[in-house]
């Protein structure tokens, strides 16, 4: 009797382990909305509308503090829109982890999308769950965010046959005697936040332990889905993208964000990732 239930036991743990499932790890990226301006100060206007009451009690503790998921933890790179300065905010996730300004690695007592999205997913998933979020303030896809298989950046066709009208500059213009400095400056902007990102995610998946402690090497870890929130700085660039009367404005944003999407999940070899 006593062997059968040690057998028992034994079986019980054996089952398990091998129902242990592999870390959800989720991607955040883009510009100033994905960084998160939202300050801690203005929680008490979300209660005030009855569809989003709910929400805000599941943004605090009983307490009235921010509240502090216990599944979910997070890697957060950001720094001066330039990312001459970046630093790492690490810990579970709560308020805090938004906009950081040039003090990365500290509270900046804000807060981004991450922190209603680890909420919604911890309440659905119920199991140890990993948020790696990049984002810098001003930052375009068509220039900083550059994919690689993107190639490098031209002109459209109607801004050069504009530029091509004034050799001698304009408003918004260079002169052709600069113009080869402006595309020089171009290329060796190009791509450098998606290097950035896609550095520093490989950098946190080397070794998840370090940021989640609940992580199982044996199970391993899943890249379950990438947000993106940017678009304010390609809105705005009228030398890539042609005028709002113009057709197919956006035709380019498009292409490049289907170049964005391809290069990432080849980069971190999820070829499904969501």
């Amino acid at each position: 009797m006593k062997y059968i239930a040690t057998l028992l036991i034994t079986t019980l743990f054996a089952a398990t382990g091998a129902e242990a499932k592999p870390l959800k790890v989720f991607i955040l990226a883009g510009q100033s909305n994905m960084e998160g301006h939202a300050e801690v100060r203005t929680f008490d206007y979300i209660g005030k509308d009855p569809l989003t009451a709910p929400i805000l009690k599941e943004m605090r503790s009983p307490d009235g503090t921010p509240r502090v998921c216990d599944k979910v933890w997070m890697s957060y790179l950001t720094g001066p829109y330039d990312g001459s300065a970046n630093g790492e905010g690490l810990g579970k996730l709560t308020a805090g982890f938004g906009a950081r300004g040039d003090q990365p690695t500290k509270d900046g007592g804000k807060i981004g999308p991450e922190f209603t999205f680890g909420i919604s997913m911890e309440k659905e998933l119920k199991e140890p769950i990993l948020i790696i979020k990049t984002a810098w303030g001003g930052r375009s896809l068509n220039t900083e965010f550059r994919p690689p298989s993107a190639g490098q950046y031209k002109l459209p066709k109607e801004i050069q046959e504009l530029w091509d009208k004034h050799p001698q500059g304009a408003h918004g213009i260079p002169k052709a005697e600069d113009r080869k400095k402006w595309q020089d400056d171009k290329n060796a902007a190009s791509g450098v936040f998606y290097r950035m990102m896609i550095e520093h995610v490989k950098k946190v998946l080397a070794d998840p332990k370090r940021v989640c402690p609940e992580y199982d090497e044996k199970a391993g870890y899943e890249v379950a889905g990438f947000v993106w929130l940017q678009g304010f700085n390609d809105l705005v660039d009228g030398t890539t993208y042609p005028g709002p009367d113009q057709p197919g404005k956006y035709e380019e944003y498009s292409r490049l964000l289907a170049h964005f999407i391809r290069d990432v999940r080849n980069d971190l070899s999820a070829p499904k990732m969501p």
